[in-house]
C-alpha cells in the first residue's frame, strides 16, 4: 500500500495545524536528534509515536492538551509530524499496524546497537587491575597531584 504523505512540518503549538485536514488518517511524531550540519545536510529524525485517527487535525491538536502524554516531550525537544490522509477504515488500520511493526523492530534494533555489551571476564579482571593500582598511588600518596585542587 503506497500512502500519500504530508511533509514532515514543526510540532510547535496546535496553531501550527491549521492546513491539517478534518479527515481519517494516520501520523508519525518524530524527535529531530541530529541538526542540519550544513547547507547540504540534512536532519535526523527518531520516530517515537505512530497512530491512526478518525479525525487528524482534532487528534493532533489534543497531543498539546494537559492530558496528553506526549505533551512535555513536545514542549521541549524539537519534534515533528507528518500524516496520510486515509479515508478507508481497514486500509488505516493495515497502515498504522504494518508502520507500529516496523517502528517495534526499529527499537529493537537500536536498542541492540546503544546497550551496553556485557563484560567478558578478561575485560573484567583487567579493570579490578587497573583500579586497585590506581588506588594503590592514592594511598601512598604518589598521584595525590592528579586531582586538580578544588575538584
Amino acid at each position: 500500500m503506497e500512502l500519500n504523505w504530508s511533509r514532515w512540518f514543526r510540532c510547535e503549538s496546535s496553531f501550527g495545524l491549521l492546513l491539517v485536514p478534518n479527515q481519517p488518517g494516520v501520523f508519525a511524531l518524530a524527535e529531530e536528534v541530529v541538526q542540519p550540519a550544513g547547507p547540504q545536510s540534512r536532519r535526523m529524525l527518531a520516530v517515537f509515536e505512530i497512530d491512526e485517527t478518525q479525525d487528524l487535525v482534532r487528534s493532533l491538536s489534543r497531543l498539546f492538551t494537559a492530558a496528553s502524554q506526549w505533551r512535555e516531550r513536545l514542549a521541549t525537544a524539537r519534534c515533528y509530524v507528518r500524516y496520510a490522509a486515509i479515508p478507508d477504515k481497514q486500509e488505516r488500520g493495515a497502515a498504522a499496524t504494518a508502520l507500529k511493526n516496523w517502528l517495534n523492530s526499529q527499537r529493537d534494533a537500536a536498542a541492540q546497537l546503544f546497550e551496553p555489551r556485557p563484560l567478558v571476564e578478561e575485560e573484567t579482571a583487567e579493570i579490578k587491575t587497573v583500579a586497585e593500582r590506581a588506588v594503590d598511588r592514592v594511598t601512598r600518596g604518589r598521584s595525590a597531584k592528579a586531582v586538580p585542587a578544588g575538584f
